[in-house]
């Protein structure tokens, strides 16, 4: 077991695998970002480069049963919860061996066998589906939990408000994750919400609401299992707000002119990966030699699914209409 202050579900190994996982969803995100710029992929994208550990953290106390709900900046939240990047690189490309045969793109990726109820392309919209997930597992007695992930902006929308009322009134398996990362799109969290904390909204539910470091993996970690702790004992909801930061824009046509060059520099110092390499460095789990070789091994991934998603066949005439309901 780790000698570290973390879940006793969590070993010292499944610390190194998540170092490992954190690099993977850090590649991914970088390499989509490359192939944007290039055209080589179309639509749009929302990256979460430097929030890596709060997906990572939380799911990593998930089991498959557990479920998800994600945002349209969740390819960190369905690598977390066990999508392949080959499956997700492909969705991306627009081709049938996408998740969603490729016809959902970034902000669509679902992978049900694994517990990802799907991304949401709308703000806040994946919070009702949270509580139905839950209120699911209630109603049927079946002992999984639900984690909604969204941002600091849908906090402000009514689905938000609406949602996290009926789950306490209920008392439902649920945990609300926000994920803060100062900016819903270009406005400043300090400019749109009049409190210090997003988590203090959790009092006018009745529910838990507790701040962390959502660039400190351990501490989303402790969080969460205390979170998963009270969901499965029957006593509902908690609010986690996870304060962290994107180190790109709100989508791939942001020039992010609304913040300084110093507050990225600021933030980046306080890089999710470094932390935990030099964590785990500290505590003899692994060296500098093991921490370049895992990072090594999460580009090879990376490298192999774009091979994968290039080699994949692009949709027919006649696949235009199949699993489309309306």
């Amino acid at each position: 077991m780790s000698k570290l202050n973390v879940p006793k579900k969590i070993t010292n190994e499944k610390l190194v695998d998540l170092y490992k996982q954190m690099w993977t969803i850090r590649f991914f995100e970088e390499k989509v970002d490359q192939f944007f710029a290039k055209g080589k992929i179309h639509g749009t994208t929302h990256l979460a480069v430097g929030q890596e550990a709060s997906a990572a953290g939380v799911c990593a106390l998930l089991d498959k049963e557990d479920k998800i709900t994600s945002t349209h900046r969740g390819h960190g939240h369905c690598i977390a919860k066990g999508a392949t990047p080959d499956k997700m690189m492909a969705e991306l490309f627009g081709r049938t061996t996408g998740y969603c045969k490729g016809k959902g793109g970034s902000m669509h990726i679902a992978d049900v066998d694994m517990g990802n109820l799907g991304a949401n392309g709308i703000v806040g919209g994946g919070i009702p589906l949270a509580v139905g997930s839950a209120l699911t597992a209630h109603m049927k007695k079946l002992n999984y939990v639900t984690v909604c992930f969204f941002g600091d902006g849908a906090t402000n929308e009514g689905s938000f408000h609406e949602a996290v009322n009926l789950a306490s009134v209920w008392n439902l398996p649920v945990i609300f994750v926000c994920e803060n990362n100062q900016y819903g799109m270009s406005g400043a969290v300090k400019e749109m919400v009049n409190i210090e904390d997003i988590a203090t909204r959790a009092k006018s539910y009745g529910i838990p609401g507790v701040v962390a470091d959502g660039n400190d993996i351990i501490e989303m970690m402790n969080v969460t299992n205390e979170a998963m702790e009270r969901a499965k004992n029957g006593e509902g909801p908690t609010l986690i707000e996870a304060k962290t930061y994107r180190w790109k824009g709100h989508s791939k046509s942001d020039a992010k002119k609304y913040r300084t060059r110093d507050e990225e520099n600021d933030w980046k110092e306080k890089d999710p990966i470094k932390r935990l390499k030099e964590l785990l460095i500290h505590e003899s789990i692994i060296t500098e030699e093991q921490a370049e070789s895992l990072r090594k091994e999460a580009l090879k991934e990376i490298e192999d699914a774009v091979a994968f998603a290039e080699e994949g066949p692009m949709p027919t005439k006649d696949d235009l209409l199949t699993d489309v309901f309306a």
